[in-house]
């Protein structure tokens, strides 16, 4: 089984601009997710896929497998299975350029259930809420799972609701329920027809795509990992991560 994992790097970000290029300790972000992945020995293959010339050249700089892809793209989804497309491997991994802090945890759940099973075709993480804030937070997504670890349902709000203790959930002292990371794999044949599909109404009411597959009926494998990240959405987000760095640096 040979596996890629994909760094879609997208210059033209409407929230960042040059999101890729900004520095976190004074290494362009890009590199910092770059020199996470490639700590897997589980990997044939690592490609950044961008659609600007600034990014690909600092990517070449520090040695990165990097292509050029086009501009037109929608989504990072889009950009990953163009870039899929010219590699050998079975599996994908789309690994979001905006992700300084994945590591080798959540490269190796994202994989194990295609080692598990010849019926996965879709795999994604999660991580365990205990913050109230976090769990209310529009900005983190958050899934609910069968017994065996399927994804029912995504999205925005805070699920799933507990009915039986509406008004005392701030003083809540347990697990409120799953962050979803955004972090995928996929067959190869399964990430070309999924991108053949057409967004699909609960996606473009929580503007989450990983319900598109849902919708069409097809099941997302979600293992837990024991770690949160903190991704770059906007440049405050960039002392978050240096601040998580220093402190990690400093144990």
């Amino acid at each position: 089984m040979k596996i890629a994992a994909v760094i879609p790097a997208r210059y033209k970000s409407t929230r960042f601009e040059g999101k890729p290029l900004a520095p976190i300790l004074n290494k362009p972000m890009v590199r910092h997710v770059y020199e996470s992945v490639i700590k897997s020995d589980a990997l044939s293959e690592v490609l950044i896929a961008t659609e600007d010339s600034r990014v690909y050249d600092a990517c070449r700089g520090f040695g990165a497998n990097v292509i050029m892809t086009k501009d037109t793209h929608q989504s990072g989804t889009d950009r990953v299975i163009e870039a899929a497309a010219g590699t050998g491997a079975d599996i994908i991994l789309n690994i979001q350029g905006d992700e300084p802090l994945v590591n080798t945890e959540i490269i190796d759940a994202l994989i194990k259930p295609f080692k598990e099973g010849s019926d996965i075709l879709y795999t994604s993480v999660k991580t365990p809420i205990y913050s109230y804030d976090e769990f209310t937070d529009p900005n983190n997504v958050k899934v609910v799972v069968d017994k065996n670890n399927f994804g029912i349902y995504f999205s925005r709000s805070p699920i799933p609701y507990d009915r039986g203790n509406p008004q005392g959930l701030k003083d809540f002292k347990d697990m409120f329920g799953f962050k979803h990371l955004g972090f995928y794999g996929y067959t190869k044949d399964f990430l070309i027809e999924f991108g053949k599909m057409p967004p699909s109404y609960l996606e473009k009411k929580e503007m989450l795509e990983q319900l598109r597959a849902i919708e069409n009926g097809y099941k997302i494998k979600v293992n837990t990992v024991s770690i949160s990240t903190i991704p770059v959405d906007v440049p405050g987000d960039i002392k978050k991560v240096e601040n998580f760095i220093l402190k990690s640096y400093n144990k």
